[in-house]
C-alpha cells in the first residue's frame, strides 16, 4: 500500500510540473503572436494569472470544486496541487484572445472570480463532488482532462469578453480585414512545444495512478495517443494550409497541433492509435476552417484561442461519444452532447455577465491611443524590446 501510495505521489508530482511548464508555453506562444509593443504586456499577465488564479484555487475554488473529498491512493497536497495547476490554463486561453488591447487590472479581476467561482463550478458539475447536480445540471459525460472542463470553458469566458471588448484598433476598417503578423516566429514555435510536452503530465497525470501494471499501461496508452493526435493535427493543418494557398504557414501549423492535442484530451485514455489519428487529423482541419471564419464575424483573435480551445473542446468531447461508446459502458454521444451544452451556458452565461459589469466600473479595452503606442508603456512602463520601431 505504502509504495503505491509513494509511486502515484511522485508521479502525480512530475505531471504537475508538465503542466505548469505550460506557462511559459502560453507565455511564449503568445509572445510571438502578438506585436512587439505589446509583448510586457502580454508576459505580464501570463504571471499574474499563475499566481492569482492559484491562489484563488487555493483558497477558495478548490473545497467548491470537489468539497471535502479526501484521497488515499496518494498524497492530499499532490492532488490538491495537480487540480490547482489546472485553473490557470483555462485563464491563459481567455487571455491570449483579448491580447493587444485588454487592460491589465480588470482582467485580473475576472481571474479572481474565474479561479474561485466559475471554473472551480465547472469542474463541480463534472469532475467534482456534484453537489449542484441535483438541483441544476446532470452532467454524465467523459472529459478525461477537460476538452470541455477546461478548454471549452476557457474558449466560452474568451468569446464572452470579446463580445463585450470588441476587437483592435485597426483590425478591420470598413469591409476589409486587415492582417497583422506576428512578432517573433521562433517564440511561437517555442511555446507551441512546450505545450505540446506539458500535454504528456496533463493527459498522463489525468489517469490518477501509474502504481500497477494496468495503471501505467493505461498512462502510457494515454500519452502516446495524446502525442498522436498532435502529430496528425499539425499534418492535416499543413496539408489543408498548402492546399489553400500553396504556403506553409507554421504558425497554422503549430496551431493544428494544439487544436488535435485539444481534442484528443478527452479521451486519450479510450481512444485506438486510428481513433486518436481520427481525432487530431480533424481537429487540425477545424482550426484551418474556424480562424477565417471568426474573422468573417469580426471576432478578433490574436492567436486563435477560440480556433483551438473553444472548437475543438467540443469536437473532443463529441468524439468520445463517436469513437469511444463502445470502449465504456454508458457513453454515449447525447451524454456528451448534454454535457458541452449545459458547460457552454453556464460558462458563457456567468462570463458575460462578469465581464459586463467589471468593463463598466473599470474598462477592459484599452484607449485607441494606448493601443497605437503599445500596452507596454501604458500598462507596464516596460519595453520587451526598446530599442525596436514600434510597429502600428
Amino acid at each position: 500500500m505504502d509504495t503505491a501510495y509513494v509511486i502515484d505521489t511522485l508521479f502525480t508530482l512530475f505531471s504537475i510540473t508538465l503542466i505548469i511548464l505550460m506557462v511559459p508555453g502560453f507565455a511564449m506562444l503568445e509572445a510571438g503572436l502578438v506585436r512587439t509593443k505589446n509583448v510586457s504586456s502580454v508576459l505580464t499577465v501570463n504571471v499574474m494569472i499563475y499566481a492569482v488564479a492559484s491562489m484563488a484555487f487555493i483558497l477558495i475554488g478548490f473545497h467548491l470544486a470537489f468539497g471535502d473529498a479526501e484521497t488515499t491512493t496518494m498524497s492530499k497536497w499532490a492532488f490538491f496541487m495537480f487540480q490547482m495547476a489546472f485553473v490557470g490554463k483555462a485563464i491563459n486561453i481567455m487571455s491570449g484572445g483579448v491580447g493587444e488591447r485588454a487592460r491589465l487590472l480588470p482582467l485580473t479581476l475576472f481571474t479572481v472570480i474565474m479561479g474561485a467561482l466559475i471554473y472551480p463550478t465547472a469542474v463541480n458539475i463534472s469532475w467534482g463532488s456534484d453537489w449542484l447536480k441535483d438541483t441544476l445540471f446532470d452532467i454524465n459525460m467523459v472529459d478525461l482532462a477537460g476538452s470541455t472542463v477546461i478548454h471549452s470553458t476557457g474558449g466560452w469566458a474568451l468569446l464572452a469578453a470579446i463580445l463585450v471588448i470588441g476587437s483592435r484598433k485597426g483590425r478591420y476598417v470598413g469591409d476589409q480585414m486587415r492582417v497583422i503578423p506576428a512578432s517573433n516566429i521562433p517564440l511561437v514555435v517555442l511555446g507551441a512545444m512546450l505545450l505540446w510536452i506539458g500535454w504528456f503530465g496533463f493527459n498522463g497525470g489525468s489517469v490518477g495512478s501509474i502504481a500497477t501494471k494496468e495503471a501505467a499501461d493505461s498512462v502510457a496508452l494515454t500519452i502516446f495517443n495524446t502525442n498522436v493526435a498532435g502529430l496528425a493535427g499539425a499534418i492535416s493543418a499543413g496539408i489543408m494550409i498548402y492546399a489553400r494557398y500553396k504556403l506553409f504557414d507554421i504558425t497554422m501549423i503549430l496551431n493544428g497541433a494544439l487544436g488535435g492535442l485539444v481534442a484528443v484530451t478527452a479521451g486519450a485514455h479510450l481512444f485506438t492509435l486510428y481513433d486518436a489519428l481520427a481525432v487530431g487529423f480533424i481537429g487540425g482541419l477545424l482550426v484551418v476552417l474556424a480562424i477565417p471564419l471568426f474573422d468573417k464575424v469580426r471576432i478578433d483573435d490574436p492567436v486563435g484561442a477560440l480556433s483551438v480551445h473553444l472548437v475543438n473542446g467540443i469536437w473532443g468531447t463529441l468524439a468520445v461519444g463517436i469513437f469511444a461508446s463502445n470502449a465504456v459502458k454508458n457513453i454515449t454521444f447525447m451524454n456528451q452532447l448534454k454535457g458541452v451544452a449545459e458547460i457552454a451556458i453556464f460558462v458563457f452565461t456567468v462570463s458575460f455577465v462578469i465581464i459586463y459589469l467589471i468593463n463598466k466600473v473599470f474598462p477592459f479595452r484599452a484607449t485607441d491611443e494606448e493601443q497605437q503606442q503599445g500596452l507596454d508603456v501604458s500598462e507596464c512602463g516596460l519595453e520587451a524590446y526598446p530599442e525596436f520601431k514600434r510597429a502600428i
